[in-house]
């Protein structure tokens, strides 16, 4: 069986763990949490580049994980979806907005993995305080958006803008799910 890799990005609080579960329960599959809320969590969000490092090994290690459960315990014929929340472009945005720059492992990870389809989450959800969010003006979440959407355009990976409430979201991403889980 072969995994099909699912990821989420964009600002934060744009629905993405939400949306990565949602989308999990309906295809009756796994979905793969963002390790930054893990390590924040823990650690405190005064946190440095190197942070940024151990973090993006997090996600990498939790990928994969999941990835290989996934693939261990169904061995259907039809691809199974795995939504991930967040991936090495989120890391990469991360790194350069705060610090100007960006570690040498995040853009290796870049070229070397391979997915299937993002679903790039737009900034027209309300913004939802808590304690590990950073940008709760929209004009920083908008400015983010644009860095992601054209990050978007610019790879080779298929890709859509979900947007509306999340309902809508919801659908929109079953609506292109299906026509890549059914034509592959």
């Amino acid at each position: 069986m072969m995994v099909k890799k699912i990821v989420l990005i964009g600002p934060e609080s744009t629905g993405k763990s939400t949306l990565s579960e949602l989308l999990a329960k309906h295809y009756n599959t796994d979905w793969v949490p963002e390790y930054a809320r893990e390590f924040l969590s823990k650690h405190g969000t005064d946190y440095s580049f190197d942070n940024l490092l151990t973090i993006a090994k997090g996600q990498i290690e939790l990928e994969d994980h999941f990835a290989k459960e996934l693939t261990e315990e169904d061995k259907g014929i039809s691809p199974k979806p795995l939504f991930i929340d967040t991936d090495m472009y989120v890391m990469k945005v991360w790194c350069e907005f705060v610090f100007d720059k960006c570690h040498p492992f995040v853009l290796n990870e870049i070229v070397n993995r391979q997915y299937d389809l993002y679903l790039l989450c737009n900034v027209d959800l309300p913004w939802v305080k808590d304690e590990l969010r950073e940008y709760p003006d929209l004009e920083t979440r908008e400015k983010l958006y644009r860095i992601y959407k054209d990050i978007m355009i610019n790879q080779s990976t298929p890709w859509i803008d979900v947007h509306g409430g999340y309902e809508q979201r919801l659908q929109i991403a079953i609506d292109a799910l299906d026509k890549i889980l059914i034509n592959q």
